[in-house]
This record gives structure tokens, C-alpha cells and sequence, in this order.
């Protein structure tokens, strides 16, 4: 076939010589970012890259299109332009029958963990899994995918049920996107403190899949509703939605409230992987992300578990039936702390969860072994690299702008509650939502808080930021001036220094101590307040506050304080 001047230069204009081209080819944003998860195994050295979309999918939209555009070393392409013209090989994680088109050798994998949905209308029947049937895999009667990638040898019986002539081309490679997240675990620490889970925080990681029989399509406000009932110095909530639901619907704005108050929402792109890593409980579906969780022997909790949209044989429906469940209308905040105290050697249901998964992901950390050797068998005049192939670590993940990542959109008030035992206070924080009206304790809000009327009720009040321009002192002046019945007035110095003026006209400066294994301290001014705030009403003398200083309580954090009376 003839070249086109336009797509492959001529040799002359490159600085080194291209010896093989590959096309990755994508359906949806999800297929997409598995392609590139394949891909990092080949070198690049020699291999010109190109990317195109195969039409159809009724969630192709211009974020893909964008997010494809936005790839470094790839070429995009239009679908018709792409099956003009020859490459050595093409690799997809989802497979339609117009991929027949393709002048390539055409190895085709999952996008998710194994082949476990019923989609009538790829498959064309209600039995076979999306990805081995028949009617995607076959054009006039004829195989045309050269390698079908399985990632557990048990889908080899219901591909042979499906699609039997499939079976010469079948081979079982393993997940090469689970291993990658395996490779991943060692940056857990630091995918954590991307995700705010820093200083005791447990990280509770709210996952959903698309469609109606979804986590999100029947409980949309269970991510709110957890933020809300989950004490926020103990816990930060981040949610992880399908890109299919980025592509119909719009989640920053449906959870908007949910990130004012502090909910981490993770891109479509990128970050899924890190936030699982990262996760100490997840609550999903019958959804990959939520089968990867309990791979990784997270504490996992479903909501829903999709029985009605998938195969039954496959192991995504055994883990739905398996797994322990989440009543959403229950008491949250208690059965997150049941599933994290639960023995992690224990067995909630008669089913282990570990042995379901295993029938999904085969050859474990092994994946990047098997493949690459296949890879390279399409590219003609390129040999495989020395040395054992690796998958990259996942970048640390980044909320979407608002998710509680410090950008300002942050809770800016809260209903609190306490106690103190001499000089120890123990707090528990909920952020505040007005149509919430669960009575808890008093109420602290930052000086921006949006609106008067919590602002005139309020405990507590502070500053959280420094300002050369308007003197601490002189905002705490006119802060009592303007509301004489505040309890507690906090103003920043700094992230661990900050100045307090009590009811009684006090004013002190509060420093946060070093302790062992946090040299570093930083002291939350309106956490500091609130704490000041409890001690005070249980009866705490304020003289004795430079002199004793306080302990504040946090969940499994602590932080020591110290007080001065001439700030």
C-alpha cells in the first residue's frame, strides 16, 4: 500500500531511523489509558507511534479526543486515515468488528480485570462476555484478531462456549495494568499525602462503574453522605467514578457540595490506580477498581453488585455475590470502622475473596514477561531489549481542582464535638452542610465562610492565613468587636504558629511542638480554636493554659501544644 507523505515522513527528515510503526487503537478514554499501560513495554527507540479511535462508542467524546492530543510521541490520527495505511502492529483493549479494517497484525486485551460484562449491543447476544463474542471477534465467518489476550485461563471456557474458532488466537498473558499496580505499591506513602490521607487520616476510597445497576446510578449522595458522617481529621473520602460517567454526566458539578466539604475527586485519566493503592477501605461495585481492591486485600465493601449486567460465570459476578456489603442508608461511620478493625486474616463470607480474584489474574507480576516477547514477535527488524521489561510506576494522583487538595475550596465549617481530661482534648470535626441538620456540638468556621448566619452562632472563628497587611492583632480586635459572642478567635502567624484571643479579651500565641516521627508539625488554626473552645467549656481556667499547655486528640493523632501569654 501506497505511503502517505503526510503520516510517514520520509526517512531523510528523521534524526533516527524508524524501523517499525504501531498503532494503538482506543474506543473510550478507559481503553485508551490500558493501551498506554501495553505500550510502555516497548522501547522507543526505532518505533513511531500513532493513536486513533475507532468510531462507535457511544462514549467517545472530546475529552478522549483531547486527552489523546495532549500524549507526548504520539501521532493521532483519524480512524479512516489510520486503516489507509500499514502498520506492523495494532494493539486495542476493547475490539469491535470494524477493527477488521486495520492493515496490521492486531493483538487485542481487556480493558478491565477480565471479560465479565453483558453488552447486547456489542456482543449482539445476552450470554456472551463484551470481548468474547462472536459477533466482535469475527468478519464474514473469520477470525481477524491475531493474538486475544486473556488474563486468566478461565475465560478460555467461555470463549469456548462463545467464540470457539477464537481459541487458536487466544492467549493467556495476564493483566499488565493490575501489575503495574502492583509495581505501584512501593509509592503508596506518597500517593496518601497527594490524597490529604497525612497526620492519621485513614483513606476511605468511594469507587463506581457506569450504568444504572451502579454505585453512583443509585446512590449519588453516598459520597456527601460520607464526607458528612466520617469524622474529617480521622478520615479523607476520595471517589473514583468510570470515565463513561465523565462522558455522559457532569461529577464536579453533581458532587460540588461534596467538595466544598472536602471530597477528593479523582480525574478520569489518571489516578484511579493511585487512589486504590493509596486506599484503606474501598466501597464500590462490581466495578475493576473495586475487584483490584480486594486483589490488593484492601478492605473492600460493595453497594451494588451488578448480578444484572453480568456474566454469571465470570469471577466479577462471584465477587459480587462474595463480598462484604455496605447498607448506604445505615450508619456509615460505624461500618467503616467495623470493616478497617476487622482482622485482616479474617473471612467475612464463605467465599474468600483473594481465591475469586486469583480466577481473574493470571500470571501476576509476570505480565510484562509474557507480553513483551509477543510485542516484539510483530516488529520485523527490531529486537527485543536486554534485561527484564518493567512497567512504570503510576504518577502521583491529582485531584480535581476544589477536592479538598488546599486550592481554597476546602470545608470552611464544621460541626464539632470534644471532651477534654485535664489537659488532653479529644475532637471529632464534621465539615457543616446546611441541609444537614443533625445536632453536633458547637460550630467553627473560617473567616470566609460564605454567608452570615453560621457566622453569628459560631464558637469558633479563624484566620487561616497571614496578613502582613492587617496585623493579627488588629483582626482579632475587630473580630470581637464585630462578635462579641465568640468563644475562640484564631488568626495564622504560620503553618504551626498562630495567635488566640479568648471571650475574656486574652490574648495568647499557640505554637504546635515537634514530637517523634513529625518534626514538622502543622496545627489547623480552626482545629486549634475548636480545641481551646471544648477545654474552656468543660471548665478549663485559661491562666492555666501557658503554663500546662494542651494535647489535642485527633483519632490515632495527636499533636502537643504550647502557649504563650504575651504573643
Amino acid at each position: 500500500m501506497p505511503s502517505h507523505p503526510h503520516v510517514w515522513p520520509a526517512d531523510r527528515w528523521n534524526t533516527r531511523p524508524v524501523k517499525a510503526r504501531v498503532l494503538a487503537v482506543a474506543r473510550t478514554l478507559t481503553s485508551a489509558t490500558r493501551v498506554l499501560d501495553v505500550l510502555t513495554l516497548l522501547a522507543p527507540d526505532g518505533i513511531e507511534r500513532y493513536f486513533t479511535v475507532n468510531p462507535g462508542s457511544a462514549f467517545a467524546d472530546r475529552a478522549l479526543d483531547e486527552y489523546l492530543h495532549g500524549l507526548p510521541g504520539y501521532t493521532v490520527l483519524d480512524w479512516e486515515d489510520a486503516v489507509r495505511h500499514r502498520f506492523d502492529l495494532a494493539v486495542a483493549c476493547a475490539v469491535h468488528a470494524s477493527m477488521h479494517r486495520l492493515d496490521a497484525r492486531l493483538v487485542v486485551l481487556p480493558h478491565g480485570a477480565g471479560y465479565n460484562r453483558l453488552v447486547t449491543e456489542s456482543t449482539g447476544d445476552t450470554v456472551s462476555a463484551a470481548g468474547l463474542s462472536r459477533n466482535e471477534l469475527t468478519h464474514h465467518g473469520r477470525v481477524f484478531v491475531d493474538v486475544l489476550g486473556l488474563s486468566h485461563p478461565e475465560q478460555l471456557d467461555r470463549l469456548r462456549a462463545s467464540c470457539p474458532e477464537a481459541l487458536d488466537v487466544a492467549r493467556v498473558v495476564g493483566d499488565p495494568c493490575f501489575d503495574r499496580i502492583l509495581r505501584s505499591e512501593r509509592s503508596r506513602d506518597g500517593y496518601r499525602a497527594a490524597l490529604g490521607a497525612v497526620r492519621g487520616r485513614r483513606l476511605v476510597v468511594v469507587d463506581s462503574t457506569w450504568s444504572e445497576h451502579s454505585l453512583f446510578g443509585r446512590h449519588p449522595d453516598l459520597p456527601q453522605r460520607l464526607v458528612r458522617q466520617l469524622p474529617a481529621d480521622e478520615y479523607t473520602v476520595a471517589v473514583v467514578l468510570h470515565p463513561n460517567i465523565w462522558s455522559r454526566h457532569d461529577p464536579a458539578a453533581l458532587l460540588d457540595d461534596a467538595r466544598r466539604m472536602g471530597l477528593r475527586l479523582v480525574p478520569p485519566h489518571q489516578g484511579w490506580q493511585a487512589a486504590l493503592i493509596a486506599a484503606d477501605c474501598m466501597i464500590g461495585d462490581h466495578g475493576s477498581v473495586s475487584f483490584y481492591g480486594a486483589a490488593l486485600h484492601r478492605r473492600t465493601m460493595l453497594v451494588t453488585t451488578g448480578a444484572a449486567e453480568l456474566d454469571p460465570r465470570s469471577p466479577s459476578y462471584a465477587f459480587g455475590q462474595a463480598a462484604p456489603v455496605l447498607d448506604p442508608d445505615g450508619d456509615l461511620a460505624a461500618q467503616v470502622g467495623r470493616a478497617l478493625a476487622r482482622d485482616p486474616d479474617s473471612t467475612d463470607t464463605p467465599d474468600d475473596l483473594a481465591a475469586i480474584t486469583e480466577r481473574s489474574l493470571a500470571h501476576r507480576g509476570e505480565s510484562a514477561r509474557v507480553l513483551r516477547p509477543l510485542l516484539y514477535s510483530f516488529l520485523d527488524g527490531l529486537d527485543e531489549p536486554a534485561g527484564e521489561p518493567v512497567l512504570p510506576p503510576y504518577p502521583r494522583p491529582a485531584p480535581h481542582p476544589g477536592s479538598g487538595d488546599g486550592s481554597g475550596d476546602g470545608p470552611t465549617a464544621y460541626d464539632v464535638e470534644g471532651k477534654s481530661e485535664g489537659t488532653d482534648v479529644s475532637l471529632q470535626r464534621y465539615p457543616f452542610h446546611p441541609a444537614d441538620h443533625t445536632p453536633r456540638g458547637f460550630h467553627a468556621l473560617t473567616d470566609d465562610h460564605p454567608g452570615d448566619a453560621l457566622r453569628y452562632t459560631a464558637e469558633v472563628l479563624a484566620r487561616t492565613e497571614a496578613h502582613a497587611e492587617r496585623p493579627a492583632v488588629h483582626w482579632l480586635a475587630d473580630t470581637a468587636l464585630e462578635l462579641p459572642g465568640l468563644a475562640v478567635a484564631v488568626a495564622a502567624l504560620g503553618p504551626a504558629r498562630h495567635v488566640l484571643r479568648l471571650r475574656t479579651g486574652l490574648l495568647l500565641e499557640a505554637r504546635a511542638e515537634p514530637a517523634f516521627g513529625d518534626p514538622d508539625p502543622v496545627l489547623d488554626p480552626l482545629l486549634l480554636g475548636s480545641a481551646v473552645a471544648c477545654w474552656l467549656a468543660d471548665g478549663g481556667d485559661p491562666a492555666g493554659l501557658p503554663e500546662h499547655g494542651l494535647t489535642i486528640h485527633t483519632g490515632r493523632h495527636r499533636t502537643r501544644v504550647s502557649f504563650l501569654a504575651e504573643p
